[in-house]
Protein backbone atom coordinates (compact mmCIF):
# COMPACT_ATOMS: atom_id res chain seq x y z
CA UNK A 1 0.00 0.00 0.00
CA UNK A 2 1.38 3.41 -0.90
CA UNK A 3 0.95 6.61 1.07
CA UNK A 4 -0.10 9.85 -0.58
CA UNK A 5 0.40 13.21 1.09
CA UNK A 6 -2.75 15.32 1.19
CA UNK A 7 -0.83 18.61 1.34
CA UNK A 8 2.70 19.72 0.47
CA UNK A 9 5.16 18.38 3.00
CA UNK A 10 7.89 20.98 3.01
CA UNK A 11 10.10 21.77 5.99
CA UNK A 12 13.83 22.06 6.70
CA UNK A 13 15.48 18.79 7.71
CA UNK A 14 16.57 18.67 11.36
CA UNK A 15 19.18 15.95 10.92
CA UNK A 16 21.59 17.88 8.69
CA UNK A 17 25.29 17.79 9.53
CA UNK A 18 25.31 21.36 10.85
CA UNK A 19 22.99 20.38 13.73
CA UNK A 20 25.47 17.92 15.27
CA UNK A 21 28.85 18.36 16.98
CA UNK A 22 30.40 16.03 14.38
CA UNK A 23 29.13 13.88 11.51
CA UNK A 24 27.01 10.96 12.73
CA UNK A 25 28.26 7.49 11.89
CA UNK A 26 25.93 4.52 12.44
CA UNK A 27 27.81 1.35 13.42
CA UNK A 28 26.24 -2.09 13.83
CA UNK A 29 27.67 -5.43 14.96
CA UNK A 30 26.41 -8.37 12.91
CA UNK A 31 25.20 -11.50 14.72
CA UNK A 32 24.93 -9.65 18.03
CA UNK A 33 21.25 -8.89 18.48
CA UNK A 34 21.79 -7.80 22.07
CA UNK A 35 22.28 -4.51 20.21
CA UNK A 36 19.03 -4.23 18.27
CA UNK A 37 20.14 -1.49 15.89
CA UNK A 38 23.32 0.28 14.81
CA UNK A 39 24.53 2.87 17.27
CA UNK A 40 24.85 6.49 16.18
CA UNK A 41 28.07 8.20 17.16
CA UNK A 42 29.18 11.76 16.40
CA UNK A 43 32.76 11.25 15.20
CA UNK A 44 35.12 13.87 13.79
CA UNK A 45 35.92 13.15 10.13
CA UNK A 46 39.66 13.11 10.89
CA UNK A 47 39.27 10.18 13.33
CA UNK A 48 41.51 7.32 12.16
CA UNK A 49 39.37 4.36 11.14
CA UNK A 50 41.62 2.08 13.22
CA UNK A 51 40.59 4.00 16.33
CA UNK A 52 37.09 2.54 16.11
CA UNK A 53 38.12 -0.85 17.49
CA UNK A 54 40.75 0.48 19.85
CA UNK A 55 39.16 3.59 21.33
CA UNK A 56 35.57 4.17 20.19
CA UNK A 57 33.68 0.88 20.18
CA UNK A 58 34.87 -0.45 23.57
CA UNK A 59 32.70 2.21 25.20
CA UNK A 60 29.57 0.97 23.46
CA UNK A 61 30.03 -2.72 22.72
CA UNK A 62 32.80 -3.52 25.21
CA UNK A 63 30.57 -5.03 27.88
CA UNK A 64 29.57 -7.90 25.56
CA UNK A 65 31.71 -10.99 26.33
CA UNK A 66 32.58 -11.46 22.63
CA UNK A 67 34.07 -7.97 22.31
CA UNK A 68 37.34 -8.80 24.08
CA UNK A 69 37.83 -11.75 21.72
CA UNK A 70 37.55 -9.77 18.46
CA UNK A 71 40.49 -10.16 16.10
CA UNK A 72 40.30 -6.76 14.40
CA UNK A 73 42.54 -7.96 11.55
CA UNK A 74 39.85 -10.51 10.60
CA UNK A 75 36.77 -8.31 10.99
CA UNK A 76 34.62 -8.13 7.85
CA UNK A 77 33.17 -4.68 7.19
CA UNK A 78 29.99 -3.78 5.33
CA UNK A 79 29.04 -0.34 4.04
CA UNK A 80 25.45 0.08 2.94
CA UNK A 81 25.14 -3.71 3.07
CA UNK A 82 28.05 -4.35 0.69
CA UNK A 83 31.47 -5.84 1.56
CA UNK A 84 33.93 -3.04 2.17
CA UNK A 85 37.65 -2.84 2.97
CA UNK A 86 38.43 0.34 4.94
CA UNK A 87 42.03 1.41 5.48
CA UNK A 88 42.61 1.55 9.26
CA UNK A 89 45.45 4.07 8.84
CA UNK A 90 43.23 6.56 7.00
CA UNK A 91 40.63 8.84 8.54
CA UNK A 92 36.91 8.23 8.41
CA UNK A 93 36.63 10.91 5.72
CA UNK A 94 39.52 9.44 3.71
CA UNK A 95 37.67 6.11 3.82
CA UNK A 96 34.72 7.85 2.21
CA UNK A 97 32.50 8.03 5.29
CA UNK A 98 30.20 11.00 5.65
CA UNK A 99 27.29 12.19 7.80
CA UNK A 100 24.71 9.46 8.50
CA UNK A 101 26.56 6.66 6.73
CA UNK A 102 25.89 3.15 8.04
CA UNK A 103 28.64 0.58 8.47
CA UNK A 104 28.45 -2.86 10.06
CA UNK A 105 31.10 -5.30 11.14
CA UNK A 106 31.08 -9.09 11.28
CA UNK A 107 33.37 -10.95 13.64
CA UNK A 108 34.14 -14.42 12.22
CA UNK A 109 33.86 -17.11 14.87
CA UNK A 110 31.93 -14.86 17.26
CA UNK A 111 28.16 -15.03 17.03
CA UNK A 112 26.84 -13.88 20.37
CA UNK A 113 26.29 -15.59 23.69
CA UNK A 114 26.80 -19.33 23.17
CA UNK A 115 26.24 -18.85 19.43
CA UNK A 116 22.76 -17.42 19.99
CA UNK A 117 23.38 -14.19 18.01
CA UNK A 118 22.65 -12.24 21.19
Amino acid sequence: MSVVALKPYSFPAKDVRENFPAPLLFIGWEDHLMFGAPIALPLPPDTPFGALGAAVLPGTYGYHPDFARIDWDKVEWLKSGQPWKPDPAKSLAENGLKHKDVIRFRTPGLSGLNGSCN
